[in-house]
């Protein structure tokens, strides 16, 4: 399970990895670098600037373009052939973006709603981050308030648990989730200690087992659904951001990373910070679940 280094890209903030089988393309953003990126399996690169911050990308089950969160809210997004600038327009503006709140991870379920939290980007020991939920019918909820840094969440494959994580905390949830969407009480599934960096993207395997990247442990782990640690991957950046399974069998991990809060020596100290890698595994993960 050594990481291969696919794109030494430099992202300040790589995220939201998203595999979209039938493009044969990977997805990722630089979160604070406004673009949106994609690698196809082939090696073609391709980049999409946007006007602010860009932080995840979900499928739509219509296939009519993308759903996306930006700084400031929730967007649906096309990626036209003849632009080199995506269209998007916006469903819900975030409140509270004026005061330095924002979007940062998401995903979709498998009954088509997209689960995305917020966090305080000027202060992140404030738990003002919440996490929403997204109907397909295009109705927004807040599921959990009091949020620090929202990052995840994943779910378990019959879709009764979600992981979620407070990255400032240092802290993994479990929470069981309900044919309505509502969630039960939180669980602490994982609490990470001294030397394992704090939790971050994460994804589920076929084996229904959760991998994490570890942001400032330098490393990528796979647990069991009752949170035992089964595996590391030792990652050569100090900042794994996030996860996701790809490729024509789906047994590629890749893995995007990040230089962000990093001075001029630290960034000689990581010099591949931002770089997007992959690592060969035996196990497979699960089709990208999409919105709608």
């Amino acid at each position: 399970m050594t990481p291969q280094n696919l794109w030494p890209l430099g992202a300040e903030l790589g995220e939201g990895p998203v595999w979209i089988p039938e493009q044969n393309r990977l997805y990722f953003v630089n979160l604070v670098g406004n673009t949106l990126h994609a690698l196809d399996a082939g090696g073609t690169r391709h980049a999409w600037p946007l006007p602010d911050y860009v932080c995840w990308l979900i499928p739509r089950k219509d296939g009519d373009g993308y759903m996306a969160g930006l700084r400031d809210g929730f967007v649906r997004l096309w990626l036209d052939t003849a632009s080199a600038t995506p269209r998007f327009e916006y469903l819900h503006r975030l409140p509270g973006a004026d005061t330095g709140i924002r979007l940062n991870d998401a995903k979709a379920d498998a009954a088509g709603r997209i689960w995305a939290g917020s966090m305080n980007a000027r202060d992140v020991s404030r738990a003002d981050g919440k996490l929403f939920r997204l109907d397909p019918d295009g109705s927004l909820h807040v599921a959990l308030p009091e949020y620090h840094i929202c990052n995840g969440p994943t779910f378990s494959l019959d879709g009764r648990t979600m992981y979620h994580n407070d990255s400032f905390l240092n802290r993994t949830y479990a929470y069981a989730v309900n044919a309505d969407g509502s969630l039960g009480a939180p669980a602490l599934w994982r609490q990470f200690g001294e030397g394992e960096g704090s939790p971050d993207g994460m994804t589920v395997d076929s084996e229904d087992c959760v991998w994490i990247a570890q942001w400032g442990g330098a490393r990528v782990c796979r647990y069991s659904p009752s949170g035992e640690l089964l595996a590391t991957i030792p990652m050569p950046v100090n900042q794994p951001s996030s996860v996701a399974f790809g490729g024509a069998d789906l047994k590629t991990l890749y893995i995007t990373s990040a230089w962000q809060g990093f001075d001029a020596a630290a960034r000689d100290a990581d010099p591949q910070a931002g770089a997007l890698f992959s690592v060969q595994l035996d196990v497979a993960g699960v089709p990208v679940a999409r919105f709608g």
